[in-house]
């Protein structure tokens, strides 16, 4: 059975009364190359994979054909019955009718035996980021997270300082990973089309031990949060307004870095925001 084929699909969603849901932001892959070069691009043989999202199954097939075990999560309950017949030779898989953001993913590697998780997924463009964080921020042992995304939102995952792309989303995913963009996708290779083109990514995170060190995390990110907060104004007008400390406070902060005082968040790399928050921590802690 060819899940890509319009008519396979169409013919599916007839059988089991399934419709496209505006609000999960469903579009199906229908271009046959996709899933192979997506699964093939994850690296992912002989793993233990996590895919979220598996619509009527056309990736997880290719997962399955290459992991050593699969679980897909799928969020809707209609799509259960289509999965275990699109899915049915696979014994290597496992499907949770669950919301990923649920899903304690360190639980899953101890119920499996597994040590490392790598994560695939064809995200639904309104909720990208959020999954992304939450994926990073849960310490569960994820080596990799493979990503189908909004072509702009991949610009600005794989974007360096001073590019126009570059911004907090950028600067919070460098910290935890290493981030390369794979391959554009076009909206046409999609059921039901969407109005702008994808492209798939892959984040390899970072050993803890191998991060920029930064004394406190919370801090980190309220720096970069901050920083770009309002992108006109210099980081001197964001820091102040963020962490509630005078200008000149704020300008201080950054002559003491070797920062001129005229920069602007876009400019600076991760280095730098961590050097900002220690020196937040070291002479402002009760400020905030």
């Amino acid at each position: 059975m060819e899940l890509t084929n319009l008519s396979v699909i169409r013919s599916l969603c007839e059988k089991y009364g399934f419709g496209f849901s505006k609000t999960l932001g469903q579009n199906f892959l229908v271009n046959a190359a996709i899933p192979p070069k997506i699964a093939k691009e994850a690296e992912i043989d002989g793993k233990f994979v996590v895919e979220i999202g598996p619509g009527f199954g056309c990736l997880t097939k290719e997962l399955c054909k290459r992991a050593k075990k699969v679980v897909a999560v799928e969020i809707d309950s209609s799509l259960l019955p289509v999965l275990k017949e699109t899915l049915a030779e696979f014994d290597n898989l496992e499907i949770i009718n669950d919301d990923i953001l649920n899903v304690d993913l360190s639980a899953l590697c101890e119920k499996y035996g597994e040590k490392s998780v790598y994560i695939c997924a064809n995200l639904p463009y309104y909720i990208t980021t959020p999954i992304v964080m939450h994926l990073l921020e849960s310490e569960a042992p994820v080596k990799s997270v493979t990503v189908m995304v909004q072509k702009e939102l991949a610009r600005r995952f794989v974007s360096s300082p001073g590019s126009p792309d570059y911004g907090a989303v950028t600067a919070s995913v460098a910290y935890y990973t290493n981030p390369k963009l794979l391959f554009g996708v076009s909206a046409g290779s999609f059921y039901p089309a969407p109005k702008v083109d994808s492209a798939v990514i892959r984040l390899d995170v970072i050993p803890e031990n191998e991060r920029i060190p930064v004394k406190d995390r919370e801090t980190f990110f309220k720096v970069i949060r901050a920083a770009f907060a309002m992108r006109r104004k210099t980081l001197v007008n964001n820091l102040s307004s963020g962490f509630a400390i005078k200008k000149s406070e704020a300008a201080e902060i950054l002559s003491s870095l070797s920062i001129p005082v005229s920069a602007r968040g876009e400019t600076l790399g991760i280095e730098d925001f961590a050097r900002i928050s220690e020196k937040i921590e070291e002479n402002y802690t009760t400020a905030f």
